[in-house]
């Protein structure tokens, strides 16, 4: 088993799209067997869990009916969400920009042959060699936005992909927390940073070769991204802590969850709305 190396520094600065995705490749390749191993029990197999609080597609419906649909996970790690919808009927395409990743999903196949029915390609989510108009629904849970720094042509291109009356909903670490201290103890509720400051988070080598970078947006930015590309935001979801989990998950917790949000959960689709 690998792990990704230790970074010789940590800054905040921008960084080159082509950059985050080949660090984020090489990242997630070294931590895909540690991640499964740490977060699969708690994710489980084939199920959407659309963020660390533990909240899923079962009990939230946010995708709508599946049975019969084309659908496409970006970002979809070991394809657990994917395996969630195929078994709701749906014809799935699991993508990641992770080739270790998604070895672990064919793994996970292996062993429950009769719950997997999703394809898999890797692939940049915001770079998607699929045809025009050939899905009914694209979603990712905390994959690809985070990652990289093109916000706006990944929408885009989920949105070309789509089909007319199509659903995308995507889920992200919610901008608030970009503010505080990554800590699920009582020091992980002090503001460190500006709310405002969208340089990425990057880790990188004495030479400045970024081998991890996570990017933020402000809310606002999510919202106006979302309209630029043509999508139409029919509902903005900020889960609040579950009361019957008291789990930790990195910088998430109880004592955190209860007090700010943690993830944000962005439900668009392709066609006229009374919203919008």
């Amino acid at each position: 088993m690998t792990t990704p190396p230790s970074p010789d520094r940590v800054t905040r600065r921008t960084v080159a799209h082509d950059d985050a995705v080949r660090a984020g490749r090489s990242w997630w390749d070294a931590e895909a067997d540690a991640y499964y191993a740490e977060h699969g029990d708690f994710l489980g197999d084939a199920e959407l869990t659309w963020g660390p609080e533990g909240w899923t597609e079962a009990e939230l419906g946010l995708l709508g009916p599946l049975e019969g649909a084309d659908v496409l996970e970006v970002g979809a790690g070991a394809g657990q969400g994917s395996r969630w919808c195929a078994a709701q009927g749906a014809r799935v395409l699991a993508t990641d920009v992770s080739g270790g990743m998604l070895r672990v999903g064919r793994r996970i196949d292996t062993g429950m042959p009769h719950r997997a029915g999703a394809a898999y390609l890797q692939c940049d989510g915001a770079r998607l060699p699929l045809a025009d108009a050939s899905f009914d629904v694209v979603f990712t849970a905390h994959g690809v936005l985070s990652f990289v720094p093109d916000l706006d042509r990944a929408l885009r291109e989920w949105h070309r992909v789509l089909r007319d009356g199509g659903r995308c909903v995507f889920s992200l670490s919610h901008p608030l927390r970009w503010a505080f201290l990554d800590d699920p103890g009582p020091e992980g509720l002090t503001v460190a940073h500006s709310y405002f400051d969208r340089r990425a988070y990057v880790e990188e080598t004495a030479g400045g070769r970024a081998t991890y970078s996570e990017h933020h947006r402000t809310l606002g930015d999510l919202v106006r991204a979302v309209t630029q590309a043509g999508l139409c935001l029919v509902d903005l979801v900020e889960p609040e802590w579950p009361a019957d989990r008291d789990h930790v998950w990195g910088g998430w917790s109880r004592l955190r969850g209860e007090l700010i949000p943690g993830t944000v959960i962005l439900v668009c689709t392709t066609g006229p709305s009374p919203t919008c």
